[in-house]
């Protein structure tokens, strides 16, 4: 395996350029899409690695239930420092587990408070809550079964696509909006349902507590979904203006929604405001699928691509080595 067995755990920084210049260069659909990928496939990757060097680290320990065979000196050769580097592997495996499954069992846990809220009332795309509290959210999954219709308004008609969810609104949130923002706002929270940002919010967030050196993928990412369903909800309503203002309105009636920073639910986190109406200010941006490569965002987004194909590569790698180390080890003499 030697040194390439390490490089998981550091590669994740050939990310870090690409995401602040994601964030301003490309399309949010596209930003949001590749940062996902890249954080998915670095956090697998540098768990995997923590994973092959806690089966070193462990053989070593008195009384572990691993064959004698695996902590043979061929075995530990095959990884440098095993000594130190196996033995830290664990406490930090350990951490990573324990992280990402708090992280799960707190969506788990929001999700069953919102579904419990949402009991008793019509099965319809968009579910008014008679609360003073400005919030608006999209819930993903479990959505009312009807096609999807144009336009919407408080009383829930025309709201989500088929399965994909359903949009939670208060209506302390409806009467601080005029017709036009109401349109902007559920057309924005469906974007989140038909683009399924879930997903890839709920990636971003367990790749930041898998390795840290992701999270600045993380806060890029909660950006770039939020600029996608503005993108979207501009295009459906046919204003950029009229999003921009309920964007704003909406940040002001409600800085903080009770679903605010949880990836299970879209929609619950303004996010930088200021920036978002920006953008909404300007023309629409180009869907280019993948920059020039003359770029600065063309160079940064080839790097982290290449950052995380070799993490990829060198995980596979060591992964094989370290299965051939051990059988051979285990072989009968």
């Amino acid at each position: 395996m030697g040194v390439f067995v390490f490089l998981p755990l550091v590669l994740p920084l050939t990310a870090w350029p690409v995401a602040r210049l994601a964030e301003q260069r490309l399309h949010p659909r596209t930003a949001t899409r590749l940062l996902a990928a890249v954080a998915g496939v670095s956090a697998v990757c540098s768990t995997l690695c923590l994973g092959l060097l806690m089966i070193v680290g462990t053989a070593q320990l008195p009384g572990n239930p691993l064959p004698d065979s695996w902590s043979d000196p061929d075995v530990r050769a095959a990884l440098p420092y095993d000594e130190i580097a196996g033995r830290a592997a664990i406490p930090a495996l350990l951490a990573v587990l324990v992280s990402c499954a708090v992280a799960a069992w707190r969506q788990v846990r929001v999700r069953r408070r919102v579904v419990a809220a949402l009991a008793g009332l019509p099965r319809t795309p968009v579910a008014v809550l008679p609360d003073r509290t400005p919030y608006a959210y999209a819930v993903p999954g479990g959505g009312p079964r009807g096609r999807r219709r144009a336009g919407g308004d408080a009383r829930g008609r025309g709201g989500a696509v088929r399965g994909q969810g359903r949009v939670v609104v208060s209506t302390g949130m409806l009467a601080g909006l005029a017709p036009a923002e109401r349109r902007a706002l559920f057309a924005h929270e469906r974007a989140h349902l038909a683009g399924r940002h879930h997903r890839h919010l709920l990636t971003v967030h367990l790749a930041a507590r898998a390795n840290p050196f992701l999270r600045p993928l993380r806060t890029a990412v909660s950006y770039t979904a939020e600029r996608w369903a503005d993108e979207e909800a501009a295009a459906e309503v046919g204003s950029r203006r009229s999003v921009a203002r309920a964007i704003g309105k909406a940040a002001l009636l409600a800085p903080r929604s009770p679903a605010a920073g949880l990836p299970a639910l879209t929609g619950g986190d303004a996010g930088p405001v200021p920036r978002r109406v920006a953008a909404l200010m300007r023309p629409a941006p180009v869907g280019r699928a993948w920059p020039p490569a003359g770029t600065a965002v063309g160079l940064a987004v080839w790097c982290a691509a290449c950052g995380a194909t070799a993490s990829a590569l060198s995980s596979a790698n060591s992964a094989v080595t370290l299965f051939l180390v051990l059988r051979a080890a285990a072989a009968p003499m």
